[in-house]
């Protein structure tokens, strides 16, 4: 895995969730700027999920086992979308909260793959 991404990703998800939760606390639901750098956390989590699966395709191999790795890699990749769609389902601050939970999510999903890959 790459360290650099793994790291980039999990500040972009902190900043996200910082973001939603700053919306959150002047209740205010989520946002069309919002759903952009959802958007853009996700591409994130879509790049690392590639990269991911190429590296075990390429025998590599994660530290503690190929199978957790690859739930944490999709988990990781949905968690954010998911959390947007719910965001969407809830026009008011719990909208934005619900998004701000996404992103916390992800960072601690994103630390735990480096975990797992053996970082």
């Amino acid at each position: 895995m790459v360290d650099a991404l793994t790291l980039v990703t999990g500040v972009a998800a902190l900043l996200l969730a910082a973001w939603c939760g700053w919306a959150a606390y002047r209740d205010q639901p989520t946002k069309d700027w919002h759903f952009i750098a959802m958007a853009v956390v996700t591409l994130l989590a879509t790049v690392q999920l590639v990269i991911g699966i190429v590296e075990l395709a390429r025998g590599e191999k994660a530290e503690q086992g190929t199978t957790i790795f690859v739930a944490y890699l999709l988990g990781a990749f949905a968690c954010v979308p998911a959390a947007g769609f719910m965001s969407l389902a809830e026009r008011t601050r719990w909208g934005s909260v619900t998004a701000a939970a996404g992103g916390i999510v992800l960072a601690v999903l994103e630390v735990r793959l480096y975990d797992i890959w053996g970082g």
